[in-house]
């Protein structure tokens, strides 16, 4: 068998079904397209003994605990290829917390641990000559004694636990395997010849787990993928011959610790047996044949003399061989639900024949006989192999890199990409496998979630303790404000910053805050109190204007304070004056919001208004397209009905009162039909505006009126819109004009105010910002990609920055059926403040519900219109970038016409002197809006953190989530100006000098091998490989212009917790629901996932409910009403509302869903199978990609060479 050659991909459930694409992979630039690639050759050297800086102790996930008091930040993560071999334990119990600092890999030799490891003889002695294989080979010395028990050698191959119990998670922060893994009990005893049978069914029905997902190397910037589908050129290519179980034993016996993953060279190849806990052929169908054993000697690649076999003891009967005719060589398990053939008899039989002359290798194309892996590699991943090393294909770029022994007694590190590929011969099963990457092993997301849930969800985050990391935003949590903002309003990502430049500029890690100064609290919290100091306004610091908060400090008696933020003394004016207690403070200090909370509004006076006069209440305009597209799908009657009810839900500040805002209606195609809607009127009147180059206001008194006032007049003029253009022919629209007459009818009216535009298609009608179609799919992946997402021309600029010179906010609601230019048509809406909502292929009974709750939220949502923000700091930082849905003419005034509860702000700051440990530096936002009740205020948040001297200070207070919320946001808007590939190099390049800083600066001294996390950040790589695969950033081929363009806006704007779940989602699966708790997630990777189980997947866009095609019969009857799979209809967009618990609680639980996201998520049935699968597998992110998007775990081999790279 050729050894290079790369099996073809199969089906992830057994033969393709109808409709089931499967992704093609792109090869890596330069390297191989097509099955074969170069083989390097075999490692020939096995070196014995223990070298330096490793340590027997190797179990992967653990708090690294030594004499560097920084190490208890440290997640050890050993991703280097070993230079001797396995550790073989002692007789200890399996510990998941090691002792002293821990590193992969043998004990460093030192004096006190000079002894020989012992190993467990075994019944046969081991013959270094009777191995024909090239290159010299040292002797293995080894004994071998009585053979272990069925439990013992069980556990010891399974590489995970010793003993009996349940296997147990692999240290703080790793999330134990799922429950849907099958408990198989897959021993081994005596029996001549061994072969593999099923184990029997576990007792608790569920089916078990796909194949975990190889450590494949892989492309991360390559084109388009080639058009055949072929196995992903950079793993390791199969071996000659896939190693049986009865192999002689070549290597020390299976260590009783697992030996730790090592990442830096991801191999698939095919292994020995697979471990118990991953016996994983689907619904108990027979292992492929290619895993069966057969009484000869061991298959080689070279014919010659073999050491008698050591057959480990085993449970399995022994079959006949593959190759002689006779009752198939498995036993037991139900038979397969759906046909899975086996794989082609001739694949077998030349993986079985006895070696000899007469041998042939399979044919490229063949069916593999190994379950395909996620991303298309076979059988059961592997790392390198200490003594050999991974594979090279030249051109290649090769992720992730290990060191490797040479033949020479001497250990010589090799360069990571130059490593030959083994001989599959040269290995036991048992040693083979053991070194693959247990995905349980990496660090997991849902286990930082839940701890972090088990630790701070009782207690209430108090503000008062400066520079104190807040609970995730995954946590529910009570905030008690005491001097500090609450992080609803304000988070960070750092809580103690580095006292200079240099120190920030070598940690790279940004300094940033991510800011929502409208946001929504819980009822549990108290909304910021209102402040009113009359006419005089709000106390100030005379230089830096910064407003009274805890920082300032009173002196003479409490005459005069210090500003915290520039040290200015300013007097306090009489009428604010009290006197100091013993302690400095004021004696008032508790009875003033603003002397004792984080957060607090204060009333503005008519100084703080546009030209020295009080505001008028806004007015809320709704405009309506007409033309054919928008009538035909039925938007336009919808929108009508719903307005009728809409309007008694216009947001007011007292829940008892009538709202003050004014509404107009305007309906339009290509001219424009505006309405008198006056009280005093019978039926409503329309003037048509048909000159739309010189846009103007036809009419003022009786445009924009009070609801209460014209409610017959306005729900006489919504019933007869549909029906005056339900014959419409018109196809054609205007854009700019719509935004115009808005514009010019709340400059008429005085006020400020938001415009509601319901638009369907792209303006091509002569008009000012007339537009045309330049979707070209040619300039993906291209330098010229960039101008995809740039407005047309520069007329809708210029528009926004009228209409936030006006207060006019703009929401736009889009309706297409083919490219719409969103990346235009968006500037208004995203420079005003305003938002953005797209329902593609608009399906009247299919989106009615995702729509109207959309715009029943965006209509009702408390808001501030005629909005500045502006961000002070404390001496030696400043504000200096600022990226959001906002409009800035200056470099500190952030201007937005409408501001909602939604809205964030994400601000950079940046040294401009040095700062001390002892103040630390301190931020405040202050918001001049006016409220939907017409008032003017000014809303502030304050915030302080630590600042740090010590590098491990920085990295022990940082915020992932924050961090990947900012990160992507710079990305994404980097991408006007910045190539693709450009932008997503320098996102990768900045982790790896995140990372390689703190393994530099911090962590202890450790072999090479290993990547060592900060605590806080074990999971940025995870999170930060979600970014880069997203559609904006790696789109696939079916992802348009406009979708990115949307979900690119869409991002600007979003908080912390909303970027959370759309970079990773969230996947629970719906086993039992008892009780008022959810049940906990697991990880968004395909192999979590059980054909019997169903799983509820928040994408915060969307709501997945995936069902496995085995579901329980009682399960599918609670859900859906009916017993079986194939009567669930895959096009319901909400569940029948069934009398059962089960029914009513995943109800419950997805509008809880819904209640905490700011787009109403429409729910979507997967069946497993199913066409729609493909579009649910994208949002399962620790996968591969199908448009090439790394695995978690190629991803984190990759990041861990690039910081190698930088330490080197």
């Amino acid at each position: 068998m050729n050894v290079n050659q790369q099996p073809p991909m199969a089906s992830p459930y057994g033969q393709p079904q109808p409709g089931y694409g499967q992704p093609s992979y792109a090869p890596l630039g330069g390297g191989y397209p097509g099955p074969y690639g170069p083989y390097s050759g075999p490692a020939t050297a096995y070196q014995p003994g223990a070298p330096q800086g490793y340590s027997t102790y190797a179990s992967f996930p653990s708090k690294a605990v030594a004499a560097n008091p920084v190490s208890d930040l440290s997640s050890p993560l050993d991703l280097g290829s070993a230079r001797g071999p396995p550790p073989v334990s002692t007789n200890h119990a399996y510990s998941q917390y090691a002792q002293g600092d821990i590193q992969n890999g043998p004990p460093p030799m030192d004096h006190s641990m000079a002894q020989p490891a012992h190993r467990p003889p075994v019944s046969q002695p081991y013959s270094q000559g009777a191995m024909n294989l090239s290159g010299p080979h040292p002797s293995y010395p080894q004994q071998y004694r009585a053979q272990p028990s069925m439990q013992q050698m069980t556990n010891q191959m399974s590489g995970m636990q010793v003993g009996s119990g349940p296997l147990t998670s692999a240290g703080p922060g790793y999330a134990p395997p799922p429950s849907s893994k099958p408990p198989i009990s897959a021993a081994y005893s005596a029996a001549a010849p061994p072969s593999y049978t099923q184990a029997p069914p576990p007792v608790s029905g569920t089916p078990s787990q796909p194949p975990s997902e190889p450590a494949a190397p892989q492309p991360y910037y390559d084109g388009p993928p080639p058009s055949q589908q072929q196995h992903f050129p950079s793993s390791a290519p199969p071996p000659s011959q896939p190693f049986p179980s009865s192999s002689p034993y070549s290597g020390p016996p299976p260590s009783s610790q697992p030996w730790a993953p090592a990442v830096s060279r991801q191999q698939s190849f095919p292994p020995g047996p697979p471990t118990p806990a991953q016996q994983t052929f689907p619904n108990s169908a027979p292992p492929p044949v290619s895993q069966a054993s057969y009484s000869g000697p061991p298959p080689s690649s070279q014919p010659g003399p073999f050491p008698p076999t050591f057959a480990p003891p085993a449970q399995y009967p022994a079959p006949q061989p593959p190759s002689q005719p006779g009752p198939p060589p498995f036993h037991s398990g139900p038979p397969p639900q759906c046909p899975m053939p086996p794989p082609s008899m001739s694949q077998q039989q030349a993986n079985h024949l006895p070696p000899g002359p007469m041998q042939q290798p399979p044919q490229p194309g063949m069916q593999g006989g190994y379950p395909p892996q996620q991303n298309g590699a076979f059988g059961q991943p592997r790392g390198p192999q200490p003594g050999y090393a991974g594979p090279q294909y030249p051109g290649q770029q090769n992720y992730g890199a290990g060191p490797a022994p040479t033949p020479a007694p001497t250990q010589k590190r090799l360069d990571p990409d130059s490593i030959p590929s083994p001989h599959a011969s040269e290995l036991p099963a048992v040693q083979k496998f053991r070194h693959r990457i247990d995905p349980d092993a990496i660090p997991s997301p849902i286990q930082v979630i839940e701890d972090d849930r088990a630790n701070k969800s009782s207690e209430p985050f108090t503000t008062g303790v400066k520079g104190q990391t807040p609970p995730l935003v995954t946590t529910n949590f009570q905030v008690k404000d005491q001097g500090n903002a609450s992080p609803r309003f304000i988070r960070c990502t750092a809580y103690n910053i580095p006292c200079t430049a240099d120190m920030a500029k070598q940690s790279q890690v940004p300094l940033a805050a991510v800011i929502k100064p409208l946001a929504m609290l819980p009822p549990d919290e108290t909304r910021p109190y209102i402040v009113d100091h009359g006419e005089a306004g709000p106390i100030r610091c005379n230089r830096c204007k910064a407003y009274m908060c805890p920082y300032m400090q009173f002196i003479e008696g409490g005459r005069r304070f210090q500003c915290g933020f520039c040290s200015c003394v300013t007097d306090v004016p009489p009428h604010y004056f009290q006197h100091l207690d013993h302690t400095g403070k004021r004696v008032d200090c508790c009875d003033r919001p603003e002397l004792s909370l984080g957060s607090y509004e204060f009333v503005a006076t008519v100084d703080y208004c546009k030209n020295n006069k009080l505001p008028q209440p806004p007015s809320f305009i709704f405009f309506i397209d007409v033309s054919y597209n928008a009538v035909k799908s039925g938007m336009v009657n919808i929108v009508c009905q719903e307005l009728k009810t809409l309007l008694d839900y216009l947001p007011r500040e007292n829940p008892e009162a009538d709202s003050v805002v004014r509404v107009g209606f305007v309906t339009y195609n290509k001219v424009l039909h505006f309405y008198n809607v006056k009280s005093s009127l019978a039926q409503p009147q329309m003037m048509v505006v048909s000159d739309v180059s010189d846009m103007f206001l036809p009419l003022l008194d009786g445009f924009l009126v009070d609801v209460n006032d014209s409610r017959m007049v306005i729900e006489s003029l919504l019933d007869q819109i549909p029906e005056m253009f339900a014959d419409t022919r018109e196809t054609e629209t205007v854009f700019g004009p719509v935004i115009q007459a808005g514009l010019e009818a709340l400059k008429a009216a005085d006020c400020a105010g938001k415009l509601f535009l319901f638009h369907s298609s792209l303006p091509i009608a002569e008009a000012p910002g007339k537009l045309k179609n330049r979707e070209d799919k040619k300039l993906v992946g291209t330098d010229k990609e960039k101008s995809l997402f740039q407005p047309q021309s520069g007329f809708y600029s210029n528009l926004s920055k009228e209409c936030v010179a006006q207060g006019c906010c703009v929401d736009l609601f889009l309706f297409p059926n083919q490219y719409v230019d969103v990346a235009t048509l968006g500037v208004v809406p995203v420079s005003t403040g305003g938002s953005v909502y797209k329902y593609t292929y608009f399906q009247a009974e299919m989106d009615r519900e995702r729509f109207l709750n959309d715009l029943r939220r965006d209509v009702q949502k408390p808001m501030g219109f005629d909005a500045v923000m502006r961000v002070r700091t404390s001496t030696g930082i400043r504000a200096t970038d600022f990226f959001g849905s906002f409009f800035m003419s200056n470099t500190t005034d952030v201007e937005l016409a409408g501001l909602d509860c939604d809205k964030t702000v994400a601000v950079e700051f940046r040294h401009d002197d040095k700062l001390s440990e002892d103040t630390g530096a301190l931020m405040q936002c202050a918001v001049l809006y006016t409220s939907c009740s017409g008032q003017r205020r000014l809303r502030v948040h304050n915030m302080a953190v630590n600042c740090c001297s010590q590098l491990a200070d920085l990295y022990r207070n940082c915020e992932t989530d924050t961090i990947i919320n900012f990160f992507s946001k710079y990305a994404y808007r980097s991408l006007l100006n910045t190539p693709t590939k450009t932008v997503r190099d320098t996102l990768v390049n900045q982790c790896a000098q995140i990372l390689a800083c703190y393994r530099k600066n911090c962590a202890s001294p450790s072999s090479a091998g290993q990547l060592i996390l900060p605590e806080c950040m074990k999971l940025l790589p995870v999170y930060l490989n979600c970014v880069l695969k997203s559609d904006v950033l790696q789109p696939g081929a079916d992802v348009s212009v406009d979708d990115r363009a949307y979900l690119r806006q869409l991002l600007s704007s979003m908080d912390v917790s909303e970027s959370h779940v759309f970079f990773y989602p969230r996947l629970l699966p719906l086993v039992k629901l008892d009780g008022g708790s959810l049940p906990m997630a697991v990880r968004n990777s395909e192999e979590r996932l059980s054909k019997g189980g169903v799983y509820l997947l928040e994408t915060g866009l969307y709501l997945f409910l995936w069902v496995g095609a085995n579901a329980q019969q009682e399960l599918l009857s609670n859900i859906f009403g009916t017993p079986t799979f194939s009567q669930i209809d895959p096009n319901m967009t909400s569940l029948p509302e069934l009398d059962n618990p089960f029914s009513q609680r995943l109800r419950e639980i997805i509008d809880s869903f819904r209640s905490q996201r700011s787009r109403y998520m429409k729910l979507m049935v997967v069946k497993q199978e199913d066409k729609a699968e493909l579009i649910f597998k994208h949002f399962l992110c620790e996968d591969k990609s199908a448009c090439g998007g790394a695995s978690y775990v190629d991803f984190l081999c990759h990041m861990h060479k690039e910081i190698r790279q930088l330490l080197s």
